[in-house]
C-alpha cells in the first residue's frame, strides 16, 4: 500500500503567512489613522498605545485572564460532556431527538443579553453562572454536528454489520462514532470560539475577576487603550484554542488513519 507524501515541515507556515499579513495591515492602516487623523486617544487609541497599556498593565491583565481561562476550560468541558452524552441518547433513540431538538433550537435564540443577568442573579457572582453560559453557549453546534456524523455513516456498512449479528451498540462504536469524528471537529471548532466571549460577557454582566471586569473598568474610566487591550487578549486566547483543536483535529484523524490502514 503506498503511504501518503509526508508534508514540508514549512509548508503550514507559509500557507498562514497571507493571514498574518492581512491581520498585520489592518494594524498598520489602523496606526497611520490615528496618527495622520489626530483623533483623540480617548476615541480611538492607537495600536502601539495599546501594546503599551498591554505591557504596563501586564499583571493586572494577567490576573484576570486567568479568571476567564478557568470559566472558559470548565464552561467549556461540560458543554463537551453535555452534547457527547445528549447525542449518543438522541441517536440511539429517535422519537427523543424529535421530542427534544426543538427545545435545543429554543435555548440558542434565546438573547445573551437578556438571559446572563438572569444567570447571574440565580447563581450569583462566583465561578457556576459563568460557567453555565459558557456551556449554554457552545453545547449546541456540536450536538448538532455529532448527530450529524452519526446520520453520515454508510447504510451499507450497518446493514453488514448487522447482518453479522453486531448488536447496536457494537455499530455505533465500529461505524456511527467514527463517521461523526470530522463533524464533531467542525462543530468543536465552531464551539470555541464562541467559548471565551460567552465567559467575558458573563464577566461583563457580573463577577468578580476576569477580562470581562477589565473591559467594564476601562470604559467607566474612559479608558478605551485598556479595554483595548483585553480584548486583543481574548482575541489571542480565542486564536490559540482555535489552532488547538486544529491541531488535536489532524492527530486523531491521522492516528484514526493509521489504525485503519497500518
Amino acid at each position: 500500500m503506498q503511504r501518503p507524501v509526508p508534508r514540508r515541515p514549512g509548508r503550514g507556515l507559509a500557507r498562514g503567512i497571507p493571514a498574518v499579513m492581512s491581520v498585520v495591515s489592518v494594524f498598520v492602516i489602523w496606526e497611520i489613522y490615528v496618527r495622520l487623523s489626530g483623533i483623540s486617544p480617548l476615541m480611538l487609541p492607537a495600536p502601539t498605545r495599546v501594546l503599551d497599556q498591554m505591557i504596563q498593565n501586564r499583571a493586572l491583565l494577567w490576573d484576570n485572564t486567568v479568571p476567564t481561562l478557568k470559566a472558559t476550560f470548565a464552561g467549556f468541558a461540560l458543554s463537551l460532556t453535555v452534547a457527547f452524552g445528549l447525542s449518543i441518547v438522541l441517536d440511539f433513540m429517535p422519537r427523543v431527538r424529535r421530542a427534544l431538538f426543538p427545545i435545543f433550537v429554543v435555548s440558542q435564540t434565546l438573547p445573551l443579553v437578556a438571559i446572563a443577568p438572569l444567570v447571574v442573579l440565580w447563581f450569583g457572582f462566583d465561578l457556576t453562572p459563568k460557567v453555565l453560559l459558557v456551556a449554554l453557549v457552545t453545547f449546541f453546534p456540536m450536538l448538532v454536528a455529532l448527530v450529524d456524523g452519526y446520520a453520515s455513516t454508510d447504510p451499507e456498512i450497518e446493514d453488514l454489520m448487522r447482518s453479522m449479528g453486531s448488536t447496536p451498540g457494537q455499530i455505533f462504536r465500529a461505524a456511527r462514532f467514527p463517521s461523526a469524528i470530522p463533524y464533531f471537529f467542525a462543530g468543536l471548532r465552531i464551539s470555541i470560539t464562541y467559548a471565551v466571549v460567552a465567559a467575558i460577557f458573563a464577566e461583563y454582566v457580573g463577577a468578580r475577576a476576569g477580562l470581562g471586569i477589565v473591559i467594564l473598568n476601562a470604559k467607566n474610566s474612559f479608558r478605551p487603550d485598556i479595554a483595548l487591550a483585553a480584548v486583543v487578549i481574548s482575541s489571542l486566547l480565542t486564536l490559540v484554542l482555535f489552532a488547538a483543536t486544529t491541531v488535536l483535529q489532524k492527530v486523531v484523524l491521522r492516528w484514526r488513519d493509521v489504525e485503519e490502514h497500518p
